[in-house]
């Protein structure tokens, strides 16, 4: 039987297999999931802000893309993973308030889903999969054995990755 690993907002965790990783209402957040298919290793990170260099109080890296996703990589490292074979999906970011306002600032999720890419492209670790962006959050489960992500929104279904 697989164990069942939450993730809080602004936290990260590691399985290997057979664990499954779930973080629920995944709004403006990004999900974070990077699976080693050999040593079958999963991580996964609930990002809440793109950069930990703009904001006066980052005392919690798990909060940042730029941090959070550095501490993943190496959390997996540390459990078995090979950062070469690495591969990740992603959900979330979406803009759940609409503003009247042209500012980007409010994009919190776009900012956030631009963020996580650019930095998962500088890994070099490849995105198979993703569900973003939309007016909508999500719940997602992660799961070790296979890497399979399942993506559950309430009046958009269940996706399966």
């Amino acid at each position: 039987m697989s164990s069942v690993v939450k993730v809080g907002m602004a936290d990260l965790k590691t399985v290997q297999s057979p664990g499954i990783l779930t973080t629920l209402g995944l709004g403006s957040c990004v999900g974070i999931c990077l699976h080693d298919p050999i040593s079958k290793v999963a991580g996964m990170a609930h990002i809440m802000l793109p950069s930990s260099k703009s904001i006066k109080n980052n005392k919690n890296i798990f909060k940042f893309a730029d941090t959070g996703i550095d501490k993943l990589i190496d959390e997996m490292v540390k459990n078995g993973a090979k950062k070469r074979r690495m591969i990740s999906k992603i959900a979330g970011g979406a803009q759940m308030f609409s503003f009247s306002t042209k500012n980007d600032i409010m994009k919190i999720g776009e900012r956030n889903v631009i963020a996580v890419k650019k930095i998962l492209k500088e890994y070099g670790i490849p995105i198979k999969a993703e569900d973003t962006g939309g007016g909508h959050g999500r719940t997602i489960e992660f799961h070790s054995i296979n890497g399979k992500l399942i993506v559950k929104t309430i009046g958009h279904g269940i996706k399966e990755f």
